[in-house]
């Protein structure tokens, strides 16, 4: 049997959740949701380090490749440098990836299966709260739904001419983010499993999108052989981790999971992963379309989580699969029909509610009892922070601000973007797509800001004649304490404190 061979002969026998223009207006309040919390909720640490790529667009970086900083310049090339510009495309990029799984869920499943997709999906802690966030995870999630979207419709009209998109989206999701390998890995797979997919490999437009993807992937290449290799040593160097097997981080793992995901959507997924799983094991063509090409990242995830930690974002490229593998599941449960889409139902309502409120407290905290606890705390007290290192600095005279963190200087360079430099002290590599600053910028005083817990002043001492504490500063949420600041005054600088901290410190 056809996979959609139990389609529904018309859109308007859904139910009325499910009609495209129901979920067409969900999609468009859960954007308008997320434009004002874009706008109103303060950068997280990473999204303000990100910020500076997108004031220097580059071939890549050392943290990750160069797609989310090309976005965020292309942001700001129209709303000026402001926490919104860097965050419009994040936030447009979850509109059409819901446009892209109804597509992909439709031609694979039914229309019943697509509503649901996107439904769960969007309520989906992680793309519900998440979803504002200017991180690789947001192009990297995007291109990966396209790639998936491009073999569906490969599949399904047996034109050989989408491998071309394929190889498109795949170079653009390599741009993204270096985990979009494994979605490589997965193609490979199903193309060697499924017996009518082994076909392509006779086809010079497989060949050609592998290619293509290469081709788009080369600037993160040229950029890695510049700087020997850096950015590829960083992350593929996590592979395993440093120590042994340990049971440690695996269940950390897998509650990050499910609770990233909603544990009520998590269920759903088990069992329509379950249900597929046995469906690709009998060569289905589009029941292994989307085994296949989760299970390589899956399994690496997996791996990492027996030596180290995995940060919860990482599986967020599978988020939209595993919206689908639920749909697969609620849209067709068979027995107890009734039960599991009331489930279903429970799992949008709860996911769109806890979205809503976590923006709304992002914007305007509803509590600071929690403090560090807090998911939102990195957004917290930093325009009082701005202010107050913005006096200090006039009170001493200072011309400049060094840091020895990435999140702090993303934080402090945009709190005092029309007065001062910020530099980090330590690992340049990071800003080598911004000119170096002149030794005559360090001639007068200066400052040094840490966090408490990563003071460094002591390193500086080699450089200045004078490093005093002149002032610590609380960061709080609601009168409850985040963290403090330590500020130092700088003076008599005897050598350039980058250099001499990037080689001795």
């Amino acid at each position: 049997m056809a996979a959609n061979a139990s389609r529904p002969a018309r859109d308007a026998d859904l139910p009325v959740f499910l009609r495209p223009s129901v979920l067409a207006a969900v999609v468009a309040g859960l954007t308008l949701a997320k434009l004002i919390a874009a706008h109103g909720a303060y950068f997280v640490e990473d999204e303000a380090y990100y910020r500076l790529w997108g004031l220097h667009p580059a071939l890549s970086y050392y943290d990750h490749p160069p797609m989310i900083g090309w976005w965020i310049w292309a942001g700001q090339q129209v709303f000026g440098d402001t926490i919104f510009a860097a965050r419009i495309l994040v936030v447009l990029s979850s509109v059409v990836g819901s446009l892209v799984l109804w597509r992909t869920a439709r031609i694979l499943f039914d229309a019943r299966v697509a509503g649901w997709a996107v439904l769960l999906l969007n309520a989906s802690i992680l793309v519900g709260i998440g979803g504002i966030l200017a991180t690789p995870d947001a192009p990297s999630v995007l291109f990966w739904g396209l790639g998936l979207w491009a073999l569906a419709e490969l599949h399904t009209s047996k034109n050989p001419n989408w491998w071309l998109a394929v190889g498109l989206f795949a170079g653009l999701g390599l741009l993204s983010k270096y985990s979009v390998l494994f979605f490589g890995a997965g193609i490979v797979l199903w193309i060697v499993w499924v017996p009518e997919a082994r076909r392509w490999l006779f086809s010079w437009q497989l060949w050609a999108g592998g290619a293509l993807a290469v081709l788009l992937f080369s600037p993160v290449l040229y950029w890695n052989h510049l700087y020997d290799w850096a950015s590829f040593e960083k992350q593929f160097g996590r592979a395993g981790g440093d120590g042994g097997l340990t049971l440690k981080y695996i269940f950390e793992f897998a509650g990050a999971l499910v609770g990233l995901l909603n544990p009520l959507i998590a269920v759903l997924a088990a069992l329509g992963a379950v249900r597929l799983v046995r469906r690709t094991v009998a060569q289905d063509g589009a029941a292994a379309l989307l085994v296949l090409t989760v299970l390589p990242f899956l399994s690496y995830l997996l791996y990492h989580s027996l030596h180290s930690r995995v940060q919860g974002n990482w599986p967020a490229p599978l988020f939209p699969a595993l919206a689908l593998m639920a749909a697969v599941y609620v849209a067709d449960p068979g027995l107890r029909a009734a039960f599991w889409r009331r489930w279903g139902l429970a799992a949008v309502s709860v996911g769109v509610v806890v979205a809503l409120v976590v923006q709304l407290h992002a914007v305007v905290p509803l509590t600071g009892a929690f403090a560090r606890k807090d998911p939102t705390f990195q957004l917290r007290g930093w325009p009082e922070i701005g202010e107050e290192v913005e006096a200090l600095a006039q009170q001493a005279g200072a011309a400049y601000v060094l840091t020895s963190g990435y999140g702090l200087t993303g934080q402090l360079s945009f709190l005092l973007k029309d007065s001062r430099p910020v530099f980090q002290t330590n690992e340049r590599i990071r800003y080598v797509m911004a000119p170096a600053p002149l030794p005559l910028q360090f001639e007068g005083p200066g400052l040094y800001i840490a966090e408490a817990r990563r003071d460094r002043s002591a390193v500086l001492e080699a450089s200045f004649e004078q490093v005093e504490l002149v002032a610590t500063l609380p960061r709080t949420v609601r009168g409850t304490k985040l963290e403090d600041l330590r500020v130092y005054a700088l003076r008599g600088p005897s050598q350039n404190p980058l250099e001499a901290l990037e080689y001795g410190g």
